[in-house]
C-alpha cells in the first residue's frame, strides 16, 4: 500500500504520521509531500527518515491513497491530479466538503455509503466530527429538531502561527498575531471569516456539514463558534430539542455503546469532559448530560475532543483504513 500525506510538515500533518504509526496502517512505501520550501528536507516515520517531496512528484508516484492536510486551495488545485492518477484522496479542508458530488464522512457513521468511484473524500470539519459523533446515535433513537451549539475551540485548530501568538503572551514576549486581537485571558467569538449573514464560515459549517453526514435535513443548527486560550482541545455546549422524549440514563446508555465516544458524566465526582483529558486520545466524550428544564424534549450536553486527532487527523486515517478494509483501493 503506498501512502502519500500531503502536508505532512504541518500542524495536523505530524499528527497523521503518528496516527499511522500508532494503528500499524499497512504501509508498504511512503511518501510525505510538502511545499516546494520543504522539499529536500528530511522527516522521520518509525525511525526511518524519508526525504520530503513535491506534489507533482507525488502524483506521478501514482500512490494508491493521498491524505491531504494542505488546505483548501492546495486541494481543489491537486486532488483532482491525484485523482485522474488513480489515487483515492482523503481531503481534510474544507474544499470538498460540500460539494454534493463527493462524500463526507465520519467512519462511524457513514463509511458504508463509500465506494471504488469516490476518489475525493472529504474529511468534516473538526468540530462538526466531535458534535455528530456524540448526536447521531441520539438522532437515530429520538429524531432531533433543532440543535444550538457554542463552540470553545483551542488556538490548535487555527495552526501553528496561533499556537506560538498564545504561547508568546504565555512568555510576556512581542511576536506575530494570528488573530486580530491577544488571545491569551481573552475569548474572541470569531472563528474563521465572517460572512454576509453575520455568521462566520465556521458557524455555518457546523449548520450544514451534519445535514450532509447524516443525510437528513429536517433538523436545523445554530451555532456560536469562540476561539479560547487552549492549546489543543475543542468543547461545545449543546442544547437539542427531540420529536421524541427520553429518559437521561437512556441517553447515557446509548452514548455509552457508542463506538468512540465515552460518557464523563457524575457529577457527585466532578467528572466532565475537559481538554486536558481528551488531549491526544482518539474518542469523543460527553458529559453533563440534563435535561433542558425550560422546553420539552430538550437536553443539554458538553462535547469535547482532541481536534488534532478524532477531529481531523484520526478521522483521515479511520476514512483510510476502511478503504483498505473493504478493498475500495
Amino acid at each position: 500500500m503506498k501512502i502519500a500525506v500531503v502536508g505532512a510538515t504541518g500542524m495536523v500533518g505530524e499528527v497523521m504520521l503518528k496516527v499511522l504509526a500508532e494503528r500499524n496502517f499497512p504501509i508498504t512505501e511512503l511518501l510525505l509531500v510538502a511545499s516546494e520550501r520543504s522539499v529536500g528536507k528530511k522527516l522521520s516515520y518509525k525511525g526511518v527518515d524519508h526525504t520530503i517531496i513535491g506534489l507533482a512528484d507525488a502524483v506521478a508516484a501514482k500512490p494508491d491513497i493521498a491524505i491531504f492536510s494542505a488546505g483548501g486551495d492546495t486541494s481543489l488545485e491537486w486532488a483532482p491530479k491525484f485523482a485522474e492518477a488513480g489515487t483515492t484522496v482523503v481531503d481534510n479542508s474544507s474544499a470538498w466538503r460540500m460539494d454534493p458530488t463527493k462524500k463526507l464522512v465520519v467512519p462511524e457513521i457513514n463509511a458504508n455509503e463509500l465506494t471504488a468511484e469516490d476518489k475525493i473524500i472529504a474529511n468534516p470539519n473538526c468540530s462538526t466530527i466531535q458534535l455528530v459523533m456524540a448526536l447521531s446515535p441520539l438522532h437515530n433513537k429520538y429524531k432531533m429538531k433543532r440543535v444550538v451549539v457554542s463552540t470553545y475551540q483551542s488556538v490548535s485548530g487555527t495552526g501553528v502561527k496561533a499556537v506560538k501568538q498564545l504561547e508568546n503572551e504565555i512568555a510576556g514576549v512581542e511576536g506575530e498575531m494570528a488573530y486580530p486581537y491577544p488571545i491569551g485571558r481573552n475569548a474572541l467569538p470569531h472563528c474563521d471569516v465572517f460572512l454576509e449573514n453575520g455568521y462566520t464560515k465556521e458557524e455555518m459549517k457546523l449548520a450544514r456539514e451534519p445535514q450532509k453526514i447524516l443525510n437528513d435535513r429536517s433538523f436545523s443548527i445554530s451555532a456560536t463558534a469562540v476561539r479560547i486560550p487552549t492549546a489543543g482541545g475543542h468543547s461545545e455546549s449543546v442544547n437539542v430539542e427531540f420529536e421524541n422524549d427520553f429518559e437521561l440514563n437512556e441517553v447515557r446508555g446509548i452514548l455509552n455503546n457508542t463506538p468512540g465516544v465515552t460518557v464523563q458524566d457524575n457529577p457527585d465526582t466532578n467528572t466532565y469532559p475537559m481538554p486536558i483529558y481528551a488531549h491526544d486520545k482518539d474518542d469523543v466524550f460527553v458529559g453533563r448530560i440534563r435535561r433542558d428544564e425550560t422546553q420539552p424534549n430538550s437536553i443539554n450536553m458538553w462535547i469535547v475532543a482532541d481536534n488534532l486527532r478524532k477531529g481531523a487527523a484520526t478521522n483521515a486515517v479511520q476514512i483510510a483504513e476502511y478503504l483498505v478494509d473493504n478493498k475500495l483501493v
